[in-house]
């Protein structure tokens, strides 16, 4: 993939305008409204999907889906069609630029690179997106349309136990926001871990 990829939110939009975006991936709530920054942009492929940042059933949210995660992994195969030897740039976001997004990215990075191990993926993602917290429920789809055999989930594990590391508190916002499954993930990698250290 000849690809630049770049990932924000919302309030982030306006500085990317003059970057050259070629392919806009858009994460939105299903009530939002279309972001205005885009009238600024040069004229790009864009792909919008609408769901809620949450991982389990509750109310009315609306979760991603299996179809949600095949159209990006659709749109990352556009990309890669249109490449053609000149360099593309997609532009990912979400409302915060840390979770839906973020899951968006390290699932286009793991289908352009088929033979990279899954750790190498949420390095890269990482250092795109220093505070990523992808969304585990797009991640599991992906691992198993991309085969990856559970690896991908269990790297996320991992992933999210360094970020628990870095920011402690966050386990309380996470475990009252819905996300105490991800939380749980991140205390089975910390256990992997030691478990490898003996």
């Amino acid at each position: 993939m000849n690809t630049q990829l770049c990932i924000c939110g919302i309030e982030e939009l306006d500085y990317h305008s003059a970057r050259g975006v070629t392919h806009v991936l858009s994460i939105l709530d299903p009530d939002w409204p279309e972001p205005e920054s885009f009238w600024a942009y040069e004229p790009h492929h864009r792909l919008t999907l609408r769901f809620h940042d949450a991982i389990e059933r509750e109310g009315d949210l609306i979760l991603p889906t299996r179809d949600a995660v095949k159209a990006i992994l659709n749109f990352g195969a556009l990309i890669n069609c249109s490449s053609a030897g000149k360099e593309n740039n997609l532009l990912i976001h979400c409302h915060a630029g840390v979770s839906p997004s973020t899951a968006a990215a390290a699932i286009l990075l793991a289908q352009t690179n088929p033979d990279c191990e899954e750790t190498q993926i949420f390095d890269k993602l990482l250092e795109l997106r220093p505070r990523a917290w992808p969304n585990s429920r797009m991640i599991a789809f992906a691992d198993a349309l991309l085969q990856r055999e559970g690896r991908l989930v269990n790297a996320l594990g991992a992933l999210y136990a360094r970020q628990l590391r870095r920011d402690p508190q966050a386990q309380h916002l996470l475990n009252i926001g819905g996300r105490r499954r991800e939380v749980t993930m991140a205390a089975a990698a910390e256990q992997r871990l030691l478990l490898q250290e003996k």
